[in-house]
């Protein structure tokens, strides 16, 4: 009989086949809902735009929300039952939405259809807060070593940029020929099968955090309060200056990748010249990026540890993203996106067990918790800003420089490849060569005789996420 393949390890191999499957479905739910609103509950109207930014507003709001209070409960509770809770959740609503769609567009005002594909979106991100750090301390427990916690960071961020090669061209097909139901009903049924693939995982059930916030265990999560916990995991962030560190140059680095997101389309349009119409080929080449990124990330985290390859991968990042700013052609941009993509994954990779390795397991949850919003609010405020920049205070904005012309687009582009870099250099200063979980002092050098295969890394989730040429689905969890 042949062997069955395996990644790191049975219980992992379980986890990623229903991430992989979940991602896909999410891609193909996050696209269709776009469609719906743009093509169908919104046709012809001037406030289209609008209620499309709504669908991004809800997710947003629910990580912002949701999601510095997710932490308390997840450490407090089993993680292996969170996850198959969630997904039962979310898959259920999902499966709700697909009933009521069966109803003719015309049954129910476009205002009711609105409310529920926000109130939809906005409970599937508030879920996917306690999903993320469950599955994230899970897999902690699963996969050890500095290398294969890579390694299956790695392959998660591979999975997730295949789901988004994948996802959106699926989604267009079963949306046009078949139906919005029936693309629900896809994500639904993707739902089930994580539901079952999280069911077959192996793990020892958790026990609960400590509440006092000084890991004695003798306070059990049970009987203290929400707020007490939730205070003990900010000083023990604020504790770490390892942790402080990875927060700031991740926000410093979202600022970058913020603005890349919300003016990509304007700059391929304008200074590449390309047409509207093969936008599609700019998330195909984040896609690829990824992939390669996710394949290679993982051997280079073994040969310069997590913490050089994050400050390197910061500055290689930052400097392409300031050549792409200067692209005036279409395959050249394409390209130097495909690079600038690659060093943004192996970051991610890096990210990994460097969060790992300074938290413990009792705060795994919350400070995930913090890094999530505080990324999330980052990446809001960015593109704020930068749309606010280029339509207004920069707009009409011409000079040269060198003989280098710039114009308001690529000028905020080049600017956010700066942020980048400058975020490269303070983790180079800031961070030591490793981390414990007790205080963020070094501790040696790190662990690297373990083999790594593929490569990758965590999600969007916990460090500068690789820009995405369309809206995020509200991911499963994939933070490592």
């Amino acid at each position: 009989m042949a062997p069955r393949p395996i990644l790191i390890n049975r219980d992992y191999t379980r986890l990623w086949f229903g991430q992989a499957v979940s991602s896909v479905g999410d891609m193909v739910f996050s696209t269709t809902l776009m469609l719906w609103v743009a093509t169908v509950l919104a046709k012809d109207e001037t406030w289209a735009p609008a209620a499309v930014s709504g669908v991004l507003v809800a997710g947003g709001t629910a990580v912002l929300v949701v999601g510095p209070i997710a932490g308390v409960f997840v450490d407090r509770w089993d993680k292996r039952r969170t996850m198959l809770g969630t997904e039962a959740l979310r898959g259920g609503l999902v499966a709700l939405l697909a009933a009521v769609s069966f109803l003719p567009a015309d049954a129910l005002p476009a205002g009711v259809w609105l409310v529920l594909v926000y109130g939809t979106v906005l409970v599937l991100h508030a879920s996917a807060r306690f999903f993320a750090p469950a599955r994230f301390t899970i897999i902690a427990d699963l996969v050890t070593g500095e290398a294969d916690r890579a390694r299956a960071a790695g392959i998660t961020q591979a999975t997730s940029q295949t789901a988004l090669i994948v996802g959106p061209p699926l989604a267009a097909p079963l949306f046009f020929t078949l139906g919005v139901q029936w693309a629900m009903l896809f994500n639904a049924l993707s739902y089930l099968v994580s539901y079952v693939a999280i069911h077959a995982v192996r793990v020892e059930p958790s026990k609960p955090a400590p509440a006092d916030g000084g890991g004695t265990g003798k306070a059990a999560a049970g009987r203290s309060g929400v707020l007490p916990e939730f205070v003990a995991g900010l000083r023990f962030f604020r504790r770490s200056t390892f942790l402080v560190a990875l927060l700031v140059f991740a926000v410093i680095g979202q600022f970058g990748a913020g603005a890349l997101n919300t003016l990509n389309i304007f700059f391929t349009t304008e200074n590449l010249g390309m047409s509207a119409r093969l936008f599609g080929y700019v998330g195909m080449a984040i896609g690829v990026g990824g992939v390669v990124g996710a394949l290679c990330a993982g051997r280079v985290v073994q040969w310069l540890g997590a913490r050089r390859t994050t400050w390197v991968s910061l500055l290689v990042s930052g400097t392409l993203l300031v050549v792409y700013s200067r692209q005036t052609g279409f395959v050249g941009g394409i390209v130097v996106l495909v690079l600038f993509t690659v060093p943004i994954t192996v970051l991610n990779t890096a990210m990994a067990p460097l969060l790992l390795s300074a938290a413990t397991p009792e705060y795994r949850g919350r400070v995930v918790a913090v890094f999530q919003p505080m990324t999330q609010l980052a990446a809001m405020v960015a593109a704020a800003l930068s749309g606010w920049l280029a339509g207004s205070v920069l707009h009409g904005f011409e000079g040269s420089v060198a003989g280098l012309r710039f114009g308001p687009v690529d000028t905020i582009i080049a600017a956010a490849g700066l942020c980048i870099l400058l975020s490269g250099f303070y983790a180079r200063s800031a961070l030591p060569e490793t981390a414990t979980a007790e205080g963020g002092e070094p501790a040696g050098e790190p662990a690297r005789e373990e083999p790594a295969g593929e490569a990758g890394g965590p999600a969007d989730e916990t460090a500068v996420p690789a820009p995405a040429a369309a809206p995020a689905p509200p991911r499963r969890g994939s933070t490592a």
